[in-house]
């Protein structure tokens, strides 16, 4: 059996309370690593394409004041 077989076996045995708590622990655990990964994709430059895509569409005229 595997790490993730157990965890699931583990989670499956959880009352409701405990499960409420390890999903918003969960929730902001992925979060978190979600926004480092950003973060480290922007650091790098990974996402500068978007910035330049949205600089030719505003120059284009594409864009509007919100």
């Amino acid at each position: 059996m595997n790490q993730v077989e157990i965890i699931e076996q583990n989670i499956a045995k959880l009352d409701e309370a405990s499960f409420a708590e390890l999903r918003n622990w969960f929730i902001e655990f992925d979060h978190a690593r979600w926004e480092k990964k950003i973060e480290a994709d922007s650091n790098a430059g990974k996402l500068d394409f978007l910035i330049h895509a949205a600089i030719g569409e505003h120059q284009a005229g594409k864009t509007r004041e919100l």
